[in-house]
């Protein structure tokens, strides 16, 4: 069976099919007339656009159907969308056979329970669970359950630094969050359109995890032993206000950053020279090159916490994790597809295009030819990174915590202030709406 292009919808940004086979839909794919059999597949935008997802993955698919068969209809669905859509096909029942989801989220969609666990047998039909960096299966589910998601692609935060820039002003790589915030101060020059650092303030994801990292470097939590939120303990406010006065009170960060709903925007600001500095993901690193920016022109260290801060961790556990919507039909094939998707062969296909660190056990970094980079980056992942929380709210702490925070930047974007009572203010509004679902 050969995948064929289909053309690009409005409402479909990339989507591919089996030629022969429809999809699915309404509870996972179909079986053509011949007995050929469909998945469905709703991946993650991981590359430098949907299209460029769709030219990644389409070899990789076409491959998976030579070999057993099966044919795929895959879309590649934008960040923004991707958690709205998988709660509608949660609710509605439409569901795709076989998902790519946030790992963070992992806990919140097992509570739902639509989607199918990794049980003993599951996991062994997909190589078993030894295959994959413990830290990275641990996303999976709650803990003491089985997993309703697997690893795909690691990521972890890093801060990048424009070497030119850092070497013209005679500064070193930051290491604390005090040289961070000198160091972008004095590479920021407004009148020239340069800023010391670029980040993506309209996001809710992005600000969401900052909420986290800054709180937890803090040694604060954000969620009680019983489940219960913490969002307005003082590590938490104080965490979040550090991160945004960067754009308040530091003035390092373009006010119009605020309406930067993706990170993608942020690091092509890095690339093309208007900023010296972005907090991202490893993934960057394909979208900064298209950019036009070499691998020797910039450096990464860990993002840095401040000097008296209680933890040194860099950046949460993040990542790509894939799951099975317990409604399809086709559960063994399903089964088949995770474990060629997350196969060492695939797994090293796909780890330089997407800049995804190794999810399995032994495996090498293969997302850059950068050897320190890519040390850099393992370390961080695998030393100090930190789950977001692991409870069923944790997505309506994202999307509470990240949505007020894109409010409170878009404040400071048009002239206003932001205090500590406000943060304090906005997180017990956040809060008290997480705690009413808690019960």
């Amino acid at each position: 069976m050969k995948l064929r292009n289909l053309a690009v919808l409005t409402v479909v940004p990339a989507l591919l099919v089996v030629s022969g086979c429809s999809g699915g839909g309404d509870g996972g794919g179909e079986s053509s007339g011949d007995g050929d059999v469909t998945l469905t597949y709703w991946a993650s935008n991981q590359g430098t656009s949907l299209e460029n997802d769709e030219e990644v993955l389409t070899p990789v698919l076409e491959q998976f159907t030579e070999e057993t068969g099966i044919g795929v209809d895959l879309e590649v669905i934008g960040w923004n969308d991707l958690q709205t859509r998988i709660q509608t096909a949660v609710t509605s029942g439409q569901a795709p056979d076989v998902v790519n989801i946030g790992n963070t989220w992992a806990v919140s969609l097992q509570a739902t329970g639509a989607f199918m666990p990794f049980d003993d047998e599951a996991m062994e039909a997909i190589g078993g669970a030894d295959k994959f960096v413990e830290a990275a299966l641990a996303t999976g589910g709650a803990e003491g359950t089985d997993p309703t998601s697997v690893p795909l692609y690691g990521l972890a935060y890093g801060l990048y630094y424009n070497k030119a820039m850092f070497e013209a002003a005679g500064l070193q790589p930051p290491t604390t969050w005090e040289d961070m915030v000198s160091a972008a101060q004095a590479l920021t020059d407004p009148a020239a359109g340069v800023y010391g650092m670029s980040l993506a303030a309209g996001s809710y994801t992005e600000n969401n995890h900052f909420a986290f990292i800054n709180a937890t470097q803090n040694g604060a939590e954000l969620f009680d032993d019983e489940g219960n939120p913490t969002f307005t303990e003082d590590g938490v406010v104080e965490g979040i206000m550090r991160h945004l006065d960067l754009m308040q009170s530091d003035e390092v960060v373009n006010p119009s950053n605020a309406q930067y709903d993706n990170g993608t925007l942020a690091v092509a600001d890095f690339a093309t020279g208007k900023a010296a500095m972005i907090l991202n993901q490893n993934n960057a690193n394909s979208t900064i090159q298209a950019n036009g920016m070499t691998p020797d022109q910039y450096g990464v260290v860990p993002f840095p916490a401040p000097s008296d801060a209680p933890s040194d961790v860099a950046s949460h556990v993040a990542g790509i994790n894939l799951s099975v919507f317990a409604n399809t039909e086709h559960p063994d094939e399903a089964l088949q597809f995770v474990e060629y998707m997350t196969s060492e062969e695939v797994q090293t296909t796909l780890g330089k295009p997407f800049s995804s660190l190794p999810v399995l056990q032994g495996a090498e970094a293969v997302f850059t030819d950068n050897a320190e980079e890519a040390e850099t980056f393992t370390q961080i992942y695998n030393e100090r990174s930190a789950p977001l929380p692991l409870v069923p709210a944790e997505d309506q702490f994202e999307t509470t915590v990240g949505q007020a925070m894109n409010t409170m930047f878009a404040t400071i974007a048009t002239g206003g202030t932001v205090t500590a009572d406000d943060v304090k203010e906005a997180m017990q509004t956040a809060q008290d709406q997480v705690q009413a679902s808690v019960g």
